[in-house]
C-alpha cells in the first residue's frame, strides 16, 4: 500500500511540473510526433524532407518563414528521449520562471536570431572562398539554439557569487568548439548564449533569484518554486 502510495504521489508532482510549463511539454509532444515521422522514413526520402524544412541559405533565400518555424519542430538524428531531460532542466524552469509568453520570446528571438546571423556569416565565408558553394545547401534543422538561449536567460535566476561561475561554464561549453574545428552550427549557438544573457529586460519582476547553497539548505516549501 506505501508503495502504491508512493507511486501516485510520485505521478502527481509529475503531472503537476508538466502543467506548470505547458509550452514546454507541448513542444516536446510535436517532436515525438515529428520524431516518431521520420522513424518511418528512408534515409534517403528523410534527408531531402527535412533540407526543405532546413534553414539554410538556399532554403531561408525563398521561404524564411516557413522555414524558420518548421526547423523548430523536428530533430535530426531521431534521439527524441535525451530531449524530455533537456527541456524539463532548462526549458520548463524558465518558462515557469518566466512565463509561458516570455520564455516564448526568448526562444524564439535565439532561434530566429543565431539562425539569421550564423547563416549569414556562412554566406560571408562561401563569398570569401573559405566554405564550398555547396553550403548553402546544408542540413540546418533542430531545436538547439532555442535550448543555448534559454541556459543563458537562466543565469540571471541564479545569484551571485554562483552565477558567475555558471556563465563561465556556459560559454566555455559554447565557446571552446569555436577555438577548435568550429563550424557554422558552433557560431550559432554561441550566438545563442549571448542572445539569452542579453535578454535580461525580459526578468525584470519575475521574483527573486535563486542561491543554490540556500535552497539546498532550506526547508521543504520555504522556497519559491
Amino acid at each position: 500500500m506505501k508503495r502504491l502510495r508512493g507511486v501516485s504521489r510520485l505521478r502527481r508532482a509529475v503531472w503537476a511540473y508538466v502543467r506548470s510549463a505547458p509550452g514546454t511539454y507541448v513542444w516536446l509532444a510535436v517532436l515525438f510526433v515529428t520524431t516518431v515521422a521520420l522513424h518511418h522514413m528512408s534515409p534517403e526520402f528523410e534527408q531531402e524532407f527535412l533540407r526543405q524544412r532546413s534553414t539554410n541559405i538556399h532554403e531561408l533565400s525563398r521561404h524564411p518563414v516557413r522555414v524558420l518555424v518548421a526547423s523548430a519542430l523536428w530533430i535530426d538524428g531521431g534521439h527524441w528521449a535525451p530531449y524530455v531531460v533537456l527541456y524539463s532542466v532548462f526549458h520548463a524552469q524558465a518558462e515557469r520562471w518566466l512565463g509561458t509568453a516570455r520564455w516564448l520570446a526568448v526562444c524564439a528571438a535565439a532561434h530566429v536570431l543565431a539562425t539569421l546571423i550564423s547563416e549569414g556569416a556562412l554566406a560571408l565565408a562561401i563569398g570569401y572562398g573559405l566554405a564550398p558553394r555547396s553550403s548553402v545547401n546544408t542540413l540546418d534543422v533542430g531545436v538547439s539554439y532555442a535550448l543555448a538561449g534559454v541556459a543563458g536567460v537562466l543565469v540571471h535566476r541564479i545569484g551571485p557569487p554562483w552565477r558567475y561561475g555558471c556563465l563561465v561554464l556556459l560559454l566555455l561549453f559554447y565557446g571552446v568548439p569555436l577555438t577548435t574545428a568550429p563550424t557554422f552550427t558552433d557560431f550559432g549557438h554561441f550566438v545563442s548564449v549571448l542572445i539569452g544573457l542579453g535578454c535580461r529586460p525580459l526578468v525584470g519582476g519575475r521574483g527573486s533569484v535563486r542561491n543554490p547553497k540556500e535552497t539546498a539548505a532550506a526547508p521543504a516549501g520555504s522556497v519559491r518554486p
